[in-house]
């Protein structure tokens, strides 16, 4: 008899495959970032902490759209989340129909991804391509430079050197433009204006360029064994939403009517 076809080399993932605690990370992240937004506003340290959460939803939409058993149930899992958690995203950070939330991102990296992946009639052309064109036509929270920076991670996921280059190269990309961070915590930060080394070190603390501070989240293993179900994961982020709407109600005394203004 002939010898069976060899079984599918099983894909080498270089980083952090502890998905669920990074989830749980990332959601608490994003939790103070957002309170820095409409409860605390001013406080740099919490848009700081805040800039941890996209990179590590980030990786692990690579690690899931990687080990997923159902491509199509696990896209389907995305969309209802993001239907779900936009009137949530309108409450509670004084959004419109038009800004989507970060999950509509993850969604379409998803679908780019498994394009990717599927290399269905050149889909791992079109996919992407098209992903980027319907970026076009709406305004997801992170952009067309949240998509990029999946993919980059995506492509580079074999490999701790190339995540590290991919994320320390778009921290200099994402930070040209933004706010220059010069202390933190009360501390100034002398050390970017050292002769000789201001300009690198200064790239590198501006506040969208600050991505940077989860990579050691992502290249090192955690092993903490928490499992959750998967709706669990991305699913508590609606529930985050729905904590800042009763943080913004009982602390800041927002009418709930105003809540509604967006709609």
């Amino acid at each position: 008899m002939p010898d069976k076809a060899p079984a599918r080399r099983a894909e080498r993932i270089a980083g952090n495959m502890d998905t669920a605690f990074l989830k749980l990370l990332a959601l608490v992240f994003m939790l103070v970032d957002h309170m820095g937004v409409v409860i605390f506003p001013g406080v740099t340290e919490m848009r700081v902490i805040g800039r941890m959460a996209l990179p590590l939803y980030a990786w692990c939409l690579v690690v899931g759209s990687v080990k997923t058993h159902n491509p199509a149930r696990y896209l389907l899992r995305l969309a209802v989340l993001a239907a779900v958690s936009q009137p949530l995203y309108m409450m509670a950070l004084n959004h419109r129909w038009g800004d989507l939330n970060i999950i509509f991102l993850l969604l379409l990296a998803a679908l780019a991804i498994q394009g990717i992946r599927a290399r269905f009639l050149l889909s791992q052309i079109w996919a992407p391509a098209l992903c980027y064109l319907l970026l076009g036509f709406m305004d997801a929270d992170y952009g067309w430079r949240g998509l990029t920076f999946i993919l980059l991670s995506y492509l580079a996921r074999e490999s701790r050197a190339g995540l590290a280059a991919t994320y320390l190269a778009f921290a200099l990309f994402w930070g040209v433009s933004s706010q220059q961070v010069t202390q933190l915590f009360g501390q100034s930060l002398t050390f970017l204006y050292w002769p000789g080394l201001g300009y690198p070190l200064s790239a590198l603390f501006r506040l969208q360029g600050m991505v940077w501070l989860s990579l050691p989240l992502i290249l090192w293993p955690t092993h903490t064994g928490l499992r959750m179900p998967k709706w669990v994961g991305y699913g508590l982020y609606p529930l985050h939403l729905v904590a800042l709407i009763v943080m913004r109600v009982a602390l800041c005394g927002v009418e709930p009517s105003l809540l509604l203004s967006g709609f």
